[in-house]
């Protein structure tokens, strides 16, 4: 599921005879057996829940589990996660197959997943160097990714079994008020620009537009390409907070990342990626429009995304400060959230 080079030792210890013996058990049908001892390495690219690779000879699974620590209500939700990679899989390729789910705390702290392996390149750092031969890279790899979202927004909810996932009706005013909630409890004080950046959100809410799945988490590194194929998404992952509601937000969720050259902020703290001669923000909006999308009132969803990623930095940064991770990536993001919600309110007084 995620690529060979972004695997390390683990640093987050589990159960793990407990969680053999689970594998085990419910895994018995696979093709494969799960033969041999079983070893495991961490995935260290991404910086919210806990994933592993578990193999057993050449049998490679993926365990994702929420992290330590204090969970955000809606976050981190394996079930979830579960229930939509089952549905999708079969009708969108770039899903990929659950092969079980453990709602038993006990076997490792907290409810778990495990999905098939896949291999492949994510674009977080740098172009790997097995992409970056391709001639004009950048531009195609934008493409790709914004072909692929536009493609998940046109999947048909009910051909995958998950028209239930969600309730499109009021889907904003759930977002808003929930976001707004997960930051009264991740404050370490009060700020002030903040709750003016959700009192101009509310106030300038769109009207409810389209609906379909919604991957809720849309960007660069939670997908994957093939190492030698820089025009398709081969992968698309962390599907925890997927729903049904406003395809909309995953736009703006992916215009909140991207980079452009003149940019006055850091954008996007959890990924260094140098996205000179990537697709500029507009050139994304006119790519995702030519695939027959909506994109009216594209400024307020960009600007939500980026008051939400200010909520979603105070939580990893507070994951550190409570001594829950020893991954120090997760202390340099405080820094960020105060200028994060000060561009969103210049956004939304802008428009």
């Amino acid at each position: 599921m995620n690529p060979q080079n972004e695997t390390a030792l683990v640093t987050d210890q589990l159960d793990w005879p407990k969680l053999e013996g689970w594998l085990r058990t419910h895994l018995s049908e696979l093709d494969g057996e799960l033969d041999g001892d079983m070893e495991v390495v961490q995935f260290t690219g991404g910086h919210a829940s806990l994933t592993y690779c578990v193999s057993f000879g050449d049998q490679e699974l993926v365990v994702r589990r929420p992290p330590f620590g204090e969970i955000p209500r809606g976050a981190h939700d394996m079930a979830r996660e579960h229930r939509v990679l089952s549905g999708l899989n079969p009708v969108f390729d770039r899903a990929p197959k659950a092969l079980g789910f453990c709602a038993d705390e006990s076997v490792i702290g907290a409810p778990f997943l495990v999905v098939e392996r896949r291999t492949g390149v994510v674009v977080r750092g740098q172009i790997p160097d097995s992409l970056g031969r391709f001639p004009d890279v950048e531009r195609r790899l934008s493409a790709a990714l914004i072909d692929a979202l536009a493609e998940l927004h046109a999947v048909d909810p009910g051909e995958a079994g998950l028209e239930r996932l969600g309730r499109p009706e009021g889907f904003l005013d759930r977002q808003l008020a929930g976001w707004h909630d997960r930051w009264q409890h991740a404050a370490p004080e009060p700020m002030p620009v903040f709750d003016a950046v959700h009192a101009r959100l509310v106030g300038a809410r769109p009207g409810r537009s389209q609906t379909s799945l919604v991957h809720n988490d849309f960007k660069f590194d939670n997908a994957m390409f093939a190492a030698d194929e820089p025009d398709r998404v081969t992968s698309i992952f962390d599907w925890d907070m997927a729903t049904l509601g406003d395809p909309l937000v995953d736009l703006g969720t992916l215009l909140s990342y991207w980079k452009d050259p003149d940019d006055a902020i850091e954008r996007s703290p959890t990924v260094d990626l140098d996205m000179t001669g990537f697709a500029t923000r507009a050139e994304v909006i006119e790519r995702y429009a030519a695939a027959g999308r909506c994109v009216d009132h594209i400024d307020w969803y960009e600007a939500f995304a980026t008051w939400k990623l200010a909520v979603v930095l105070q939580q990893l940064f507070n994951r550190f400060a409570a001594g829950d991770t020893e991954d120090d990536r997760l202390g340099r993001l405080g820094q960020h959230v105060l200028p994060l919600a000060e561009h969103a309110h210049d956004m939304l007084a802008a428009g």
